[in-house]
């Protein structure tokens, strides 16, 4: 069993005709229930819904507050390399930009690890490009054991991998991992991945399966928002969602909503989401899911991610480079896109602070009491 079989029995037009047909009526019988389903959330990302945003928001801030209280986790991503074997039309890596690459050293990570603790982070997320032979299994035998000597929780987001590597690499001290779809209509990806190992849909598709099975602790999924229609690929990370937790219980699982942004080479938004759509997109996860962990990134301008913080968000990247190399030698040439919010960390968990929220440096651990 995996959830490319469940994919199968979907229909994208099927998916997208019934979104954009709920009424008023289902939007406020959405509202007015305690628990909602795949066909509630449906309503609630409709265009029906819109007049109901103020009423959406109230109703995810307080489940929000009932389950994850008032703090927000903050996490910073390391980029270790921007060598990529993928043709991508989004990615400022894609293997046909003609851009500067590098791969970290273990000495460049050592450096750049002490430009992240500086800022207080204790949560880093490990990014690369898809280079199996390069920055494959035997680089991060290597980087793995050497970050989490100096971080408490690490997160991947790197190439898709066999269940027996990420079984490999949990013991070596990984916590996390997020792979997103980027879009789950086959006909648009298959346009936007043109080479490489990323034009494998399936296999992608099917990474969480082999993650669960492995025994990370925490997942994330989501949709590259821009690629196709916003609302109906939101719904496959919804239905996705809602698969993993019925059959992998025992993992944890976040979701991320990024919006394209500006970089090397890249393609134009098939489908614009505006703000207030993604509050919309927001509120609705978590009026869908109470338990689902919803993360922010630096993509979104700081005016945004303080407004919306309290109706869902539980984490947040701050002081982001994405880029190898960009904490200690910061060279803004090698990056994978430009960010948005472009505040220190200091100055976001300011903003937190002032918002009544507090900020915790230090996801979930296993065996930590401190």
């Amino acid at each position: 069993m995996s959830f490319s079989i469940s994919w199968e029995t979907m229909d994208w037009d099927d998916v997208r005709l019934s979104i954009y047909s709920k009424t008023e009526a289902d939007v406020l019988r959405a509202l007015a229930k305690p628990k909602r389903d795949l066909e509630d959330f449906k309503a609630l990302i409709s265009p029906s819904a819109e007049p109901y945003l103020e009423q959406m928001a109230q109703q995810a801030a307080a489940l929000t507050r009932r389950r994850f209280g008032y703090t927000v986790n903050f996490y910073v991503p390391l980029y270790l390399s921007n060598l990529c074997a993928n043709v991508c039309t989004y990615c400022g890596f894609s293997m046909e930009n003609r851009i500067k690459r590098r791969t970290l050293s273990m000495d460049d990570i050592g450096r750049e690890c002490r430009a992240i603790k500086a800022m207080n982070f204790d949560s880093i997320l490990l990014v690369t490009g898809e280079h199996q032979t390069k920055v494959g299994m035997n680089y991060f035998r290597q980087a793995i054991p050497e970050i989490k000597r100096q971080f408490s929780y690490l997160a991947m987001e790197v190439q898709p991998l066999a269940q027996a590597e990420y079984a490999e690499l949990k013991e070596l001290g990984l916590d996390a991992v997020m792979v997103y779809q980027e879009t789950y209509n086959r006909v648009t990806y298959g346009e936007h991945h043109l080479r490489g190992n990323k034009t494998d849909f399936a296999f992608r598709l099917d990474t969480p399966d082999r993650l669960a099975r492995a025994g990370i602790d925490k997942i994330g999924i989501g949709a590259l928002i821009g690629l196709d229609e916003w609302r109906t690929d939101c719904f496959f990370v919804a239905t996705h969602l809602d698969y993993l937790e019925r059959t992998y219980w025992r993992s944890r699982y976040s979701i991320s909503f990024p919006r394209l942004r500006p970089c090397e080479g890249a393609v134009q938004p098939k489908s614009v989401m505006t703000d207030r759509q993604l509050v919309q997109l927001i509120c609705a996860y978590r009026l869908l899911n109470t338990e689902v962990e919803l993360s922010l990134s630096t993509r979104e301008s700081p005016a945004f991610r303080d407004k919306v913080l309290p109706l869902g968000i539980t984490s947040m990247s701050a002081a982001s480079k994405t880029q190898p190399g960009g904490y200690a030698d910061d060279e803004p040439e090698l990056e994978q896109f430009a960010v948005s919010d472009e505040r220190s960390a200091r100055e976001v968990a300011n903003a937190v602070k002032s918002a009544g929220f507090d900020v915790v440096w230090k996801d979930w651990q296993a065996g930590y009491s401190g």
